[in-house]
């Protein structure tokens, strides 16, 4: 085992013994400063998830979610020195974590609230404007390829989680319903939009670099209800379209 390995290991382990070699500036052992520093690298992961995820705080209550935590630090140190991207893993861990399985839509509720982060932090764009748009000749506006913003982050769920969250931020629930969820960045906060049948199909298929025409097709086979007209206008409201040449 490397000196670094066993470094950081000991740092996330209690019970683990101080590394060999640690030295105050006195040059006697370090084992209470390095307990303090140990301890306080986990204090601060903790709080950086306790920021990052505070639906999931509330859910839990401070409390589970402090001890939950202290779990996924220890399993997931971070990899990133940025505490801003710590916890990209914890949903897929929430997924996992037998403990709560009779609480299947955290992880969910968790995907949601790494969704707001990552959009907030994403690149800035250039949005497809209602002008652009309307300047494109009808025949040839199914033909046309768009791209999605940095910011945008699609999410299908079974869960209601955008009502979940709400509600446990303290606001109203809203539909107790299964939720397609188009997190997206107009101006400087991300805001989630609970998508209309076919919706997220078609987003995806926009994403994955199809044609507007072939995407909307999409969306219809998945959801004969699908309204490309309402789609097009949240994509353009929510500022989510960029430009992409047709291959």
């Amino acid at each position: 085992m490397s000196t670094q390995t066993q470094f950081i290991g000991a740092l996330l382990d209690a019970a683990a013994p101080v590394p060999d070699g640690l030295i105050d500036p006195e040059g006697r052992a370090a084992g209470k400063r390095f307990d303090v520093y140990r301890n306080n690298v986990i204090v601060s992961l903790v709080a950086a998830l306790r920021d990052g995820f505070p639906a999931l705080n509330s859910l839990l209550g401070p409390e589970y979610f402090d001890a939950l935590a202290g779990i996924y630090v220890r399993q997931h140190p971070p990899s990133d020195p940025r505490l801003m991207n710590y916890g990209a893993s914890l949903p897929q861990f929430l997924s996992g974590f037998e403990p709560l399985a009779h609480l299947p839509y955290l992880a969910d509720v968790a995907r949601l609230e790494l969704a707001i982060r990552t959009s907030y932090h994403a690149a800035d764009h250039t949005p497809v404007t209602p002008d652009q748009l309307a300047a494109i000749p009808p025949e040839a506006l199914g033909n046309q390829c768009f791209g999605l913003a940095p910011s945008a982050v699609l999410i299908h769920s079974p869960y209601p989680i955008v009502g979940i969250r709400a509600k446990a931020l303290g606001g109203n629930m809203g539909e107790a319903r299964a939720h397609d969820v188009l997190v997206a960045r107009a101006e400087f906060d991300p805001i989630p939009h609970i998508l209309a049948p076919g919706v997220l199909s078609f987003l995806t298929a926009l994403s994955d670099g199809r044609a507007l025409g072939d995407a909307a097709g999409l969306a219809a086979e998945a959801a004969p209800e699908f309204d490309l007209s309402a789609a097009l206008g949240l994509s353009l409201s929510a500022q989510i379209l960029t430009e992409r040449a047709i291959p």
